[in-house]
């Protein structure tokens, strides 16, 4: 019987993909935790455990006394975060990844999903049409734990025959949830500006070109991965995953097509210099082709969604 521990639920990818697999498999099948104590809102309908996933014992007590099968392991500090505090960064990010890929050797649970990024690349990769094998020097604490955490995934899957399954995650997109520190946040953050304010000004220049995706997309995405036969996946390293390349400009001028008296100014942060070593867009052939990966937002779909769901009472 399917039993799924979302860890790190309270984030912006765990509300909506514990939302999407209690939809699929019921609300008794999925566990959401965090290490807040305090259940989110959406998710007060089913199970909820406050859970840090440094504490190795108790993680692994509880996969037991539950009786998980698989892990979605979302805990981690993001990328402008990770610049701020880049010993607790790495951390997090690596021990925590250990202690699920450790259960999975000892056979107690079945299969694990853990995100990578597109801050795996650097300023020496390729930046259009990223392919999924390249180049790989990543300047940023996020980077550096996620490339390591890719080495890792693939080499627990080669040497134990661990099945862990992993995307790149572009910049998410989302409404349901205010932005957690990410250096493409700019792309959440404009929405509830642009609704409260009707001007925002952004810590990108105006150029710069980012792969994107509504959270909608990566949430299927995530789901059809860890649904597909064991077969099917060929690369355990993460899988490079693609949806809408965009700069800031482009947004703003599609948010125009619904406010057009919206305005946008630039003031280009720390935050650059991060999004500046990424990709402009990313070859998602090999997701495509091993699982049958398809997005269906444009950025003027997703635009339309996003301003007639964000709360612009969530910021001040």
């Amino acid at each position: 019987m399917k039993k799924v521990l979302v860890i790190g639920a309270s984030g912006q990818i765990g509300t909506e993909l514990v939302l999407e697999l209690r939809n699929r498999f019921g609300t008794d099948a999925v566990i959401a935790s965090d290490v807040k104590p305090d259940c989110p809102e959406l998710l007060k309908d089913g199970q909820y455990a406050q859970i840090d996933v440094l504490d190795r014992e108790k993680v692994w007590n509880f996969v037991e006394e539950n009786k998980v099968t698989e892990i979605y392991l979302l805990a981690a500090l993001l990328s402008a975060t990770a610049e701020k505090h880049p010993d607790f960064a790495w951390k997090l990010n690596m021990e925590g990844l250990f202690n699920i890929l450790d259960l999975a050797k000892e056979k107690k649970i079945e299969k694990i999903f853990w995100p990578s990024s597109i801050a795996v690349f650097g300023p020496t990769t390729p930046a259009d049409q990223t392919p999924q094998t390249t180049i790989m020097e990543p300047t940023t604490v996020y980077g550096i734990s996620k490339q390591a955490g890719e080495r890792w995934c693939e080499y627990y899957n080669k040497i134990y025959g661990v099945d862990v399954r992993s995307i790149r995650y572009p910049g998410l997109i989302s409404y349901t949830s205010l932005p957690g520190g990410g250096t493409t946040d700019y792309a959440v953050d404009i929405f509830y500006n642009a609704r409260k304010r009707n001007t925002y000004t952004s810590f990108l220049s105006e150029d710069t070109a980012l792969p994107m995706m509504y959270m909608e997309d990566a949430i299927r995405a995530t789901v059809e991965l860890m649904e597909a036969p064991e077969e099917n996946i060929k690369i355990r390293s993460s899988y490079n995953l693609a949806g809408i390349s965009f700069t800031p400009a482009d947004l703003a001028t599609s948010i125009q097509k619904h406010q057009p008296d919206f305005t946008i100014n630039y003031a280009p942060d720390f935050r650059q210099k991060i999004a500046d070593t990424w990709p402009n867009s990313i070859d998602d052939s090999a997701a495509k082709t091993d699982w049958g990966w398809q997005e269906k937002y444009d950025i003027d779909k997703m635009v339309k969604v996003m301003l007639e769901n964000v709360n612009p009472d969530w910021i001040d």
